[in-house]
């Protein structure tokens, strides 16, 4: 494992080595996004496609989902579920970082939670905005759950993705579609180079942390598309 730089309003301060990833980043262009099957296929794609994708059967379910509804919340944007799975991959290998694991609810077990943004070099200084509720820290802020969202970013974006009137960071289903909406804001249209890297970067504003996304994202559509 390595640590991603924090330069943005929402990032992860974790990142995850070796993708397998087929084409290198290109400024100015979006990578390949995969199409998400209809909700009633979902299960069945997903168990099919995993293997393929290296992407866990609950994540992939949860970024198919999010995918999903943004065509009906944003249809003009253009989200796939592999740009989804590649900040996913990134930001905490999909739910597996530190030998967590999502149950069958999409919630990582035990919670992730990333390092102290504590104005380190490199690193975002963000005194606390949640009391700790999130992340346990009541003097700092830290990136929590699959997605690694801020505290202060959550309560803005914050989704209920499966329906259970809960709104969780910690869960992959919830996640996956506040990022979703975070990415689409302001009318992009992730299916044009400008409006991806625009998404990117306003998740995080590392070019670097960029180019890993697309990376990844290229190859999980590559093999998605086999």
């Amino acid at each position: 494992m390595t640590a991603a730089l924090l330069v943005g309003t929402m990032t992860s301060v974790l990142a995850v080595a070796g993708t397998g990833a087929a084409a290198a980043a290109e400024p100015g262009t979006a990578p390949n996004q995969a199409v998400a099957p209809a909700a009633d296929a979902l299960a069945e794609w997903a168990e099919e496609t995993s293997d393929a994708v290296g992407v866990p059967e609950r994540a992939l379910l949860a970024c198919a989902a999010a995918d999903l509804a943004l065509r009906e919340e944003e249809p003009g944007c253009g989200l796939s579920w592999s740009t989804l799975a590649g900040i996913g991959r990134v930001e905490s290998n999909h739910g597996r970082f530190g030998g967590a694991r999502l149950d069958d609810e999409a919630r990582a077990r035990p919670e992730i939670v990333g390092l102290p943004l504590d104005g380190s070099p490199g690193i975002a200084l963000i005194v606390d905005t949640d009391g700790g509720e999130l992340d346990g820290d009541t003097e700092l802020d830290r990136a929590v759950g699959p997605m690694q969202f801020i505290p202060g970013t959550w309560a803005q974006w914050r989704s209920d993705g499966d329906g259970d009137d809960v709104r969780d960071p910690h869960d992959l289903d919830d996640a996956a579609l506040a990022a979703a909406r975070y990415l689409c804001a302001g009318d992009r249209d992730l299916t044009t180079g400008d409006g991806w890297w625009a998404a990117l970067h306003s998740y995080n504003r590392s070019v670097e942390y960029g180019q890993r996304v697309y990376e990844i994202t290229n190859a999980i559509s590559e093999r998605a598309d086999r």
